[in-house]
């Protein structure tokens, strides 16, 4: 059997799968996007994710919408779609770490921990007793991940972050958007994205160093940071040739043909890494010519002449729907695609084959199954499952205090009064 051949990995494992961070307990503190996005990826690969929320308000995320998710009768529930993308496979308590009693059910919940996820501005949970220098020796085997705008050290540290300001301040809004145009961010949070990411990565590698030593660490996650770090093949570029990158549109700044063309009914992208590629175009075209043409017989000339290049292009793609380019360009291998609308995306048949949306039964405000989008990437032993949907605020609350730090319930019901919960 070859690879194209295999079968596809079950997209929607269920909660009998074997998990890789089974009997991982993560305290999730943080809101919005960038961390909540690592958390939820813990999850998805087995850890228990407790997400602590403000009593009252919660992760201010709940209220990004529209849309929201609906009920049983279709009327809008209280839990955002922007919220519902981030925080599956978590469980709500509501707790006010700023009351001694708080800080108290918080430092008994990390007794319990391997991971604290906190993004916070730097020197906030210190006014607490909540800074890593000042809990390590009591948690000397706890994994503390803090996610920042700017991180812990330099002259920005004490500045909130956001995404657009990490895409405008780390660059990859000069080298996004027409040239002739403005500056423009990436149409997702993806310097947030990315954080989650790089910051899932180094959790993990900071436990598998906890196994080893028995010694937790500090994570110092930073929007800034990483959007720097993202900028790959332009940052290089800048730093080995000296030349600042700038706008330039679909087009690839080391590589010709590599950008998007109006088809006769849509877009498409053709990416041309190699000579050969480009001669299998032109033969697919009928313009066999130009292959020779002194101007376009290899990548370092097509770029030196990218403006007469993409003329004759433009006209000869003018010629064809989408779909009967990409046909016949497949044939020949050379990379092509349609450019997809979401609709588009979620309809393609590789997107199905691969699972890419899911869903979730037994949210608490509806009977439907939530909708989700599906952890990425297939472990044919231990695949992401999808256990628990996004909760309500504090659904856990109760469940977590009593079934598990023994708190009993006449406590809780004060606690609940003093608005400590």
């Amino acid at each position: 059997m070859t690879d194209c051949d295999a079968a596809p990995m079950d997209p929607t494992p269920t909660s009998d799968t074997p998990m890789a961070l089974d009997g991982i307990r993560v305290i999730d503190a943080s809101r919005i996007l960038a961390a909540p996005i690592a958390t939820q990826t813990l999850g998805d690969l087995g850890a228990d994710v407790i997400k602590i929320e403000r009593p009252g308000a919660g992760d201010d995320i709940r209220r990004w919408g529209p849309p929201f998710l609906k009920d049983g009768d279709g009327n809008d529930t209280t839990e955002s779609a922007y919220y519902l993308g981030t925080n599956r496979n978590k469980r709500s308590v509501t707790l006010d770490f700023t009351q001694p009693e708080g800080r108290a059910i918080l430092f008994d919940l990390l007794e319990t921990a391997d991971v604290f996820v906190e993004n916070y501005k730097v020197g906030d949970l210190a006014r607490h007793g909540l800074a890593y220098d000042q809990i390590k020796d009591r948690f000397p085997r706890l994994v503390y991940a803090s996610v920042t705008g700017f991180g812990q050290t330099g002259p920005y540290a004490p500045r909130p972050g956001y995404d657009l300001l990490a895409q405008a301040m780390g660059g990859i809004m000069s080298v996004t958007g027409d040239p002739a145009g403005q500056p423009t961010k990436v149409g997702v949070a993806i310097a947030d994205m990315m954080t989650g990411m790089y910051t899932t990565s180094a959790i993990l590698a900071a436990l598998r160093h906890r196994d080893l030593t028995g010694q937790g660490q500090h994570i110092d996650a930073a929007l800034l940071d990483t959007q720097v770090t993202w900028l790959m093949n332009q940052a290089m570029n800048y730093l080995v040739g000296g030349v600042v990158p700038g706008r330039l549109g679909n087009a690839h700044p080391n590589v010709a043909p590599y950008e998007v063309f109006a088809s006769a009914d849509g877009f498409l992208i053709l990416g041309c890494g190699a000579d050969r590629q480009f001669r299998a175009f032109l033969q697919v075209a009928g313009h066999e010519d130009l292959a020779d043409d002194p101007r376009f017989v290899d990548n370092r000339s097509r770029l030196a002449n990218i403006d007469a290049l993409r003329t004759y292009l433009a006209a000869i793609f003018k010629t064809r729907t989408t779909d009967a380019w990409v046909q016949a360009l497949e044939a020949v291998k050379v990379p092509c695609g349609p450019v997809n609308t979401i609709d588009r995306v979620f309809a393609d048949p590789q997107v199905q084959a691969r699972g890419m949306a899911t869903s979730i039964g037994g949210h608490a405000l509806t009977p439907d199954a939530v909708p989700c989008v599906a952890y990425p990437l297939k472990l044919s032993e231990t695949p992401a499952t999808y256990r628990r949907p996004p909760p309500i605020l504090g659904q856990h609350t109760d469940e977590v205090l009593t079934g598990e730090l023994g708190v009993d319930p006449a406590t809780v019901a004060k606690l609940r009064d003093a608005k400590v919960i």
